[in-house]
């Protein structure tokens, strides 16, 4: 699995290349992709220009077989969006978009540093948060566990998968998906990131901070432990 970074333009590409501390790939598709690679480890966050705003983020699922994932997630309760071929577009019930694209046979988690992006949250309306986590452990066969707040709760990843994803209930009506760093020092990350070009959103102390990326794409640093599971 891997979060993708979906702009209107490559402007905010230095400052994620800056706070991952990642290289940026060779463009591919028409300069449309590059991938954020990490030093050591497998690439687990890629960017695309998409044309048109808001600034927003999404995830892939790299599967075997695309035609064959696409029905079971189908059946699951996914609406497929697009058929592209080697790329399926399609949203969940509560409406988040994703995508099933080949895998390649990533299977080291990146390390190193005392940051790392390392999950994907789904923000997901509260009327549709238990369906959805029942559909996103059913679609990658991880157990969901609770934490110590009760909006949120996450899918067990398994060993070598670069990210994992947590799940937040939150108010309104419009699901979306977010970037989230953990990090050793969350105020010193954040000032790190700030010194970058971010801007602070909010803060939770002790917990979180969310900023804004320059193209105006919220994100988070959160306290989690760097390469825990």
């Amino acid at each position: 699995m891997t979060g993708f970074l979906d702009s209107p333009s490559r402007a905010a590409e230095p400052f994620w290349v800056a706070v991952t501390g990642w290289s940026l790939s060779a463009r591919r598709g028409g300069g449309v992709f590059a991938t954020l690679v990490p030093a050591a480890g497998d690439a687990c966050l890629r960017v695309q220009v998409v044309g048109d705003g808001p600034a927003r983020s999404h995830l892939d699922l790299h599967v075997d077989d695309i035609g064959e994932a696409a029905v079971r997630v189908v059946g699951l309760g996914a609406v497929e969006v697009a058929d592209h071929g080697d790329v399926r577009v399609l949203r969940s019930p509560a409406g988040i978009v994703f995508c099933l694209v080949p895998w390649r046979g990533e299977r080291v988690r990146p390390s190193g540093g005392v940051s790392v992006v390392d999950q994907l949250c789904l923000d997901v309306p509260a009327v549709a948060y238990e369906r959805e986590v029942g559909f996103w452990s059913a679609v990658t066969g991880w157990a969901v566990r609770a934490t110590d707040l009760p909006e949120f709760s996450y899918l067990q990843r398994p060993a070598g998968m670069g990210v994992r994803l947590l799940l937040q209930r939150v108010g309104g009506e419009v699901a979306g998906v977010h970037v989230d760093f953990a990090c050793s020092d969350v105020d010193a990350e954040m000032a790190r990131h700030v010194e970058a070009g971010a801007s602070v959103v909010r803060r939770v102390p002790g917990e979180w901070t969310t900023l804004r990326d320059p193209v105006g794409r919220e994100y988070c640093v959160t306290g989690r432990a760097p390469f825990s599971s």
